[in-house]
């Protein structure tokens, strides 16, 4: 008995053992390397050396690069950009979501980042809607339909992550086709595709469906999680869309956030139109109403369509029952800054921080905090090409992220009223 029981210990304990062995029992260094992929958060120096990467100046630098780039664009000539847009965001539900090449998976990226893209989208385009669609075992199924509330695309999203089957680049295209042929004149149509598959299974021939959305207008645009592939190349090519290959995650996150800003419109669809609009009221706490949205009554606070009387719950969206365009008034006026952009700051040349006789402002104009690094060395900063204003990084990104003003000048002009 004794012999048997400790067999069974001994039993036990290689079986801990190997188990151990097989979940990684690693030390300190060795998990280092392994999780998190340090040697990607090095550089070489002038001298030769390696120094960890300053992340904060890396993605100051990609989103300065990133500004210069569509303001170039935009002063080359007169840009016309949609600002009324309907957006079909199509993910990928296939096997090849669920790969881990992106940690943990690519589903779980995907979903973490559009779920970010979708919060940046309706900040930047307050007068547009939103769609997602999926692919899965060879069909595409619509899992909201064009709305203005981030939180129910969202939420439903996050509901339906399990990934089978193949994909069909074909049949997530015809769906779209269906729904945006049905958008007004005025609407840019807009189709963002986030494909993990190198393979569509497709029931008859793409090229047709291809011309068709190009025929119907819509701009399609495809992130790809693994190797490049000419159908989707050739897709955006003929619609006027952009395709990119992500590299890693921040990669991706910076390529889907560059389709939350309006791209130029097509320029043989680029018309301008009149937009009959309503500004409803909001209803009184206590009221009791029908919702059209909803179908069902619902107390509480609500918007009521001048024209018809009918409830919705959320704003920007169209009436059920006339078809009215219902936004409010900061919608538009959030709008405004895609029309005139402020322009990019100059970043400050070294020369002119060493320079005693060049006078540099100490404090950062916009949060007063000091402009010196340890030692009274000046730290990297950007000045306002008009006001001459000092800033720092994370100012300059939230005045033109966000703020869409210059402090300085508009204190300079204030000023300059009294």
């Amino acid at each position: 008995m004794n012999n048997g029981g400790a067999k069974r210990m001994n039993g036990a304990g290689e079986e801990d053992d190997d188990e151990d062995y097989v979940n990684g029992d690693l030390d300190a260094w060795e998990r280092t390397y392994t999780d998190e992929r340090s040697w990607e958060s090095l550089q070489e120096d002038e001298s030769g050396l390696l120094r960890p990467i300053d992340n904060k100046a890396l993605y100051h630098s990609q989103y300065r690069r990133r500004l210069r780039s569509l303001s170039s664009t935009a002063t080359a000539a007169r840009i016309q950009k949609g600002l009324i847009r309907y957006l079909y965001i199509v993910i990928d539900l296939s096997r090849a979501a669920s790969e881990t090449d992106f940690r943990p998976s690519r589903i779980v990226v995907i979903a973490k980042h559009v779920e970010a893209f979708i919060r940046e989208f309706f900040d930047q385009n307050p007068l547009s809607q939103v769609g997602l669609l999926t692919i899965k075992d060879g069909v595409a199924q619509c899992l909201t339909d064009l709305g203005g509330s981030p939180e129910s695309h969202i939420k439903a999203l996050m509901n339906k992550l399990e990934c089978s089957g193949d994909s069909s680049l074909q049949n997530a295209l015809d769906l779209v086709d269906g729904y945006l042929n049905q958008i007004p004149s005025y609407g840019h149509r807009e189709v963002l595709i986030l494909y993990s598959a190198l393979s569509t299974c497709d029931p008859g021939d793409i090229m047709e469906t291809i011309q068709k959305c190009k025929k119907s207008k819509i701009r399609c645009s495809v992130i790809g999680l693994a190797a490049e592939m000419f159908i989707c190349k050739h897709l955006c090519q003929e619609t006027g869309g952009t395709y990119s290959v992500a590299l890693d995650e921040s990669h991706f996150k910076e390529l889907i956030l560059e389709h939350a800003p309006p791209p130029p419109a097509i320029a043989e669809f680029a018309t301008a139109n009149l937009i009959k609009m309503g500004f409803p009221q909001r209803a009184a706490e206590g009221s009791i109403s029908i919702c059209s949205c909803h179908k069902e009554a619902k107390v509480g606070a609500g918007y009521a369509c001048p024209r018809c009387k009918a409830r919705v719950c959320e704003l920007p969206t169209e009436c059920r029952i006339c078809g009215l365009t219902l936004v409010s008034s900061p919608h538009l006026a959030r709008s405004y800054h895609h029309l005139f952009p402020i322009a990019p700051f100059d970043e400050v040349p070294p020369s002119n921080l060493n320079d005693p006789n060049h006078k540099l402002q100490r404090n950062c104009f916009g949060c007063q905090q000091s402009l010196l690094n340890p030692g009274n060395k000046p730290g990297l900063l950007v000045v306002c090409p008009k006001c001459k204003r000092y800033f720092c990084l994370d100012c300059d990104i939230y005045i033109h992220e966000s703020l869409h003003n210059c402090p300085g000048c508009d204190s300079f002009r204030h000023s300059k009223a009294d």
